[in-house]
């Protein structure tokens, strides 16, 4: 007798087997014996199906949209192999002690050491550790100058 699932055409063979209740189940057996297919209702009562833990890709924000930090250092580096570029981070040590690596978007930018920035989660792909953004025009980090264009990404006003 075989069995329509998918499962059973390469690995396995289905089996209808009488369990201790009497009730008749279908079960697959793998090559080597060994059982495979669904629970039975007293098991699930028995040990529950987990849910997937889902992992932050920013957790050192804790759950919040932005945090606060202290520049410790500002400096360029170079993006991985494909690419050629002298990008512009900061180290950042945050109100909650947690110290990360901060990209600084938009063309030239005013910060220094112990320059005071909010951050916010999103990665630079070709910059490998680099998982979050300084907001520009916030605290005390300068909107780019002469931006006509996503003025809101780069905290810059408009132009007269």
């Amino acid at each position: 007798m075989g069995c329509d699932c998918g499962f059973c055409v390469l690995r396995t063979r289905s089996v209808l087997l009488i369990n201790r209740t009497g009730h008749l189940v279908q079960t697959h057996v793998l090559r080597d014996g060994e059982k495979t297919g669904m629970p039975t209702i007293q098991q699930l009562i028995r040990k529950p199906r987990q849910p997937k833990v889902r992992t932050t890709k920013s957790q050192h924000l804790q759950g919040c949209p932005q945090k606060r930090g202290v520049c410790t250092r500002v400096y360029t580096t170079t993006p991985k192999k494909p690419n050629s570029a002298m990008r512009k981070v900061a180290k950042v040590r945050l109100t909650n002690g947690f110290e990360v690596i901060s990209y600084i978007p938009g063309e030239s930018h005013n910060l220094q050491e112990h320059s005071v920035v909010l951050i916010r989660g999103g990665r630079v792909k070709d910059l490998p550790g680099v998982r979050y953004h300084i907001l520009r025009g916030v605290l005390d980090t300068q909107g780019v100058k002469d931006r006509k264009q996503r003025r809101s990404k780069y905290g810059a006003k408009r132009p007269k």
